[in-house]
């Protein structure tokens, strides 16, 4: 028997892939490795990573950047009918931009314990109260996600940093 669930997570793989892509020249950029791709119509109409080092500018995550790359792409703030892919669970003002932009669905790989507000401290994408939701699902390509992230924090520890 086949578990809906794992249909469900292998379809999204091929997308998270190519978040995680993201997330590793963020990595070779010293940036903390956060990847994103935005989905329309089957295909990436636009991908970011942190950049907040490169940029000196603490808005510079991978889901913003994606998300003004697919603003542009649409020729629309209104990002109806687009998937957000993203390596990390996405954070309270990332959160916020996806339901500025009415993104309807968005997948993550790894939850974030300290600033995660999708599922994790907030639920800001699906707060009743907004004037949009998003269907969030969490845990695709979980361990890839999470692994680059250690890697990277490791390595700073051992250079004395973050």
């Amino acid at each position: 028997m086949i578990d809906v669930a794992d249909v469900t997570f292998q379809r999204h793989d091929r997308w998270m892939r190519q978040a995680l892509n993201q997330a590793r020249i963020a990595f070779d950029a010293n940036e903390v490795p956060v990847g994103a791709v935005i989905v329309h119509d089957d295909r990436i109409i636009a991908e970011g990573y942190n950049q907040r080092e490169a940029l000196q500018d603490p808005t510079a995550h991978a889901e913003m950047i994606a998300i003004t790359q697919a603003a542009e792409a649409l020729g629309s703030w209104r990002l109806l009918d687009c998937t957000l892919y993203v390596t990390l669970e996405p954070c309270p003002m990332c959160a916020g931009a996806i339901v500025q932009s009415r993104i309807p669905t968005v997948v993550y790989g790894t939850t974030d314990p300290k600033g995660g507000a999708c599922h994790t401290l907030y639920q800001i994408t699906n707060d009743p109260r907004l004037n949009h939701t998003a269907t969030v699902l969490g845990g695709v390509l979980r361990e890839e996600c999470k692994a680059i992230l250690q890697e990277f924090f490791a390595a700073q520890r051992a250079l004395g940093k973050k």
